[in-house]
């Protein structure tokens, strides 16, 4: 049998030649990374903290010989600071130190080894020396004795034991480090070296691989590239559905064995398009033939034919039956919609009525500004009615004005403020100080929404803040249920803190009483109650609530400006702060300035 040169044998010749350039290169590269992570290794774990650890152990030499100095120069007591360093050094950096290195030095060379042993040695005596000086001068009087501080001079004098084995030290420890670095820029050049063959045998590898690989690229363009791209493009053009001009020229490999397989594909392609075409203009009675009784392609599409012509008939009807339907939702949807339109558009208008009924139970603007006059009210409603409501009202030559916060807001708090309202000026008529008729509100509110035992269930009331100005006197009384009241006096914001338990709370049990707060007010004094919708609305550049503790820096920043600009800066803030995010509940702030 003839030996045959397929295609697989020659992309296999080829990239087994390419294969082996690899292999080779790998190896190399292996074999050159291996060693120079090992001497690398070496130059971090042991060259370089060698070197390291010895500058080290020669600074801790030359500190404590400059420490010792002044121990016999100065004069001092033994808590003096440099005595404490020195203490410090001998009995805990040295040992450190010294372990480190003995650690380090079984990788060192045997001279190395016991030049090491030997500063060790001279290190111990130098220490011993330092002992004698610690002996001679140990407190603050011994310094008077004569002879001792001689014989402490003498030791560190220049033929002085002490500066003689010191300089020994640090001459052996210069030697060493001289060594170790030497050492490390010897294993650094033979890294140095590996990396330089193996850049070398890169360059060598790399000029064998590209003409390799050029030689094997011409080969295979020219054998196999070539006409499996014009089997490509013939290919794509089936794929956008254009057929070729001509049948391609068959070859007796296996290139030619798919030529052939194309040629026959076409053919059956451009018969299936015919019949398509055929089916897609509704001639269901056009004639087709499979290539054979294998051909599955050619017995679905007659499959489809008869199923195709089944299913028009078929859904002719439906779709008679269902735009019937159609027509019929229709009309039925737009009746629904002209409902919802009418509903919406009722209690819409119910609404707005609704606010102005609500608004007519605030006090007008004349009102406020003849009770007080030096003050502003800043209400903001989340919706088109409310749940918080401010009050005022005069009595026995006294103002009395609330900031009022029922539960909820919208419709459900509107409902509440109108309960709260009308419970607020019955109290008002039997009570006196602001707590009394806290008290009486309520037990009223309670007895309204039927909650006058611990066992009820629902939660609505009010939160509130409550007082009495006395204009003549500046003496303010002051209750609250949850809601405080600020006073600013001298650039400094004071909270008078409000009963934790709120309006509608009362039981028949062991009844809670609200505190009266008594305040003697200064000119100059400013004086704020409030709802918690300023406090509690998101927004900034986080999306977080906005505060007590900045609104009450932002007050801070109002004093000095008149009422009604507080209140202008005021709501340009909550604006800005909210953004695009919505208001999450009603807004209610009462300034009152003390002139």
């Amino acid at each position: 049998m003839a030996f045959r040169f397929t295609i697989g044998k020659k992309i296999g010749t080829g990239f087994g030649i390419l294969i082996a350039f690899v292999i080779i290169v790998f190896y190399s590269t292996y074999q050159t990374l291996n060693s120079s992570t090992k001497i690398n290794d070496d130059i971090i774990n042991i060259n370089n903290p060698s070197v390291s650890s010895l500058e080290e152990l020669r600074q801790t030499i030359v500190r404590s010989k400059m420490l010792i100095f002044n121990w016999i120069y100065i004069q001092s007591a033994p808590s003096h600071p440099d005595k404490k360093k020195l203490l410090q050094l001998t009995e805990r950096e040295y040992p450190f130190i010294e372990k480190r290195i003995k650690e380090l030095s079984p990788n060192w060379g045997k001279k190395d080894q016991e030049k090491i042993e030997a500063v060790f040695v001279n290190i111990e005596q130098l220490f011993e020396l330092h002992e004698e000086v610690k002996t001679l001068l140990p407190s603050w009087e011994s310094y008077e004795d004569a002879e001792s501080k001689f014989l402490a001079n003498f030791m560190v004098g220049d033929d002085g034991d002490i500066y003689t084995k010191t300089n020994e030290i640090l001459f052996q420890l210069n030697d060493l480090i001289d060594n170790q670095k030497f050492e490390t820029l010897s294993v650094t050049n033979s890294m140095q070296s590996s990396f330089s063959f193996l850049k070398n045998l890169f360059k060598i590898l790399g000029v064998a691989l590209v003409v390799g690989g050029i030689l094997i690229a011409i080969f295979t363009t020219r054998t196999i590239v070539n006409p499996v791209d014009k089997l490509r493009l013939i290919i794509l053009d089936l794929g956008k559905g254009i057929f070729p001009k001509s049948k391609l020229k068959e070859r007796s490999d296996e290139i030619g064995e798919m030529t052939s397989a194309l040629n026959k594909l076409v053919s059956g392609l451009k018969s299936t398009k015919d019949f398509a075409n055929a089916v897609g203009s509704g001639h269901f009675t056009s004639e087709y033939a499979p290539l054979s009784d294998e051909d599955e392609l050619g017995h679905a599409l007659l499959i489809m034919r008869n199923d195709l012509a089944e299913n028009e008939r078929v859904l002719e009807q439906k779709v008679i039956e269902r735009t019937a339907e159609v027509v019929k939702q229709k009309e039925e949807i737009e009746k629904q919609n002209e409902k919802i339109s009418e509903l919406y558009t009722e209690v819409t208008d119910s609404i707005r009525y609704a606010k102005r009924l609500q608004e007519a139970i605030l006090p007008p603007d004349e009102l406020v500004k003849k009770l007080l006059p030096n003050s502003f009210v800043l209400y903001k409603p989340k919706d088109i009615v409310s749940g918080d409501f401010y009050w005022m009202d005069e009595k026995n030559g006294k103002t009395y004005f609330s900031a009022v916060d029922c539960t909820g807001h919208g419709v459900p708090g509107a409902f509440m403020s109108i309960v709260g309202y009308n419970a607020l000026n019955n109290a008002f008529s039997k009570c006196e100080t602001p707590s009394e008729i806290l008290d009486y509100l309520n037990k009223e509110v309670s007895q309204t929404l039927h909650r006058n035992s611990a066992s009820g269930t629902t939660k609505d009331g009010m939160d509130l803040s409550i007082c009495s100005f006395d204009p003549k006197t500046l003496e303010l009384n002051f209750a609250g249920a949850f809601n405080p009241l600020y006073l600013i006096r001298n650039n400094e914001v004071e909270q008078i803190k409000a009963d934790k338990f709120p309006i509608g709370a009362y039981f028949d049990g062991e009844p809670q009483h609200y505190t009266n707060n008594i305040i003697q007010l200064q000119k100059g004094d400013y004086v704020y109650i409030f709802s918690d919708g300023y406090a509690d609305q998101f927004g900034g550049p986080k999306g977080k609530k906005f505060m007590y503790k900045q609104f009450r820096d932002d007050l801070l920043e109002l004093v000095g400006k008149k009422m009604d600009t507080q209140k202008s800066v005021l709501n340009n803030t909550i604006e800005a702060w909210k953004g695009s995010l919505e208001q999450v509940d009603d807004i209610l702030v009462i300034g009152l300035h003390i002139v």
